[in-house]
């Protein structure tokens, strides 16, 4: 009797309790002017911690070897799977069928500044995605210092004559 008791109790509760899920007062996700956890930030809002990001955004380091150095470590780890360890566009990614992204040896390329790499690292661009939450704001100027470094190099080998990409 008592089993019995315990197994008819709870359907007998859940019987009394008229309380259906589809009658329910609600938010929609399409109802966001609404609801307190739904609103919009007010334009000009920034999330926390991302003072800083900016600031190290906004300021531009000076060129050092420590940052070259530090740029190409942070390079050949992100950027030279796609663009090659010289950014000649010979990276294993490529290789294995995924289109080839611009050579950083281009004319258009050379001719931006290191604020242009730093938005494509933190914005992506064409078939490159946001690399923002990969790359630190610092290291962005890094890999902008290391790659210039890239494209100098280029030049060097161009005006001797040499064949082919740039090769440190």
């Amino acid at each position: 009797m008592s089993l019995r008791l315990l197994i008819a109790f709870p359907a007998l509760i859940l019987a009394a309790c008229e309380m259906r899920m589809w009658e329910q007062d609600r938010l929609d996700t399409w109802e966001a002017e609404t609801a307190e956890h739904g609103r919009l930030p007010p334009d000009g809002a920034i999330a926390r911690g991302d003072l800083v990001h900016l600031e190290l955004l906004e300021n531009r380091p000076p060129m050092s070897l420590a940052l070259v150095e530090r740029g190409r470590t942070v390079f050949e780890r992100t950027c030279a799977p796609c663009h090659g360890g010289y950014g000649d566009r010979a990276g294993i990614i490529v290789e294995r069928g995924f289109p080839a992204p611009p050579s950083l040896h281009e004319a258009r390329l050379r001719d931006a500044g290191p604020s242009y790499f730093v938005e494509v690292i933190t914005n992506g661009y064409g078939a490159m995605y946001p690399y923002a939450n990969r790359v630190e704001p610092s290291d962005r100027w890094a890999v902008a210092a290391y790659i210039q470094a890239l494209q100098r190099v280029g030049e060097a080998r161009e005006a001797e004559g040499a064949p082919g990409e740039a090769t440190p």
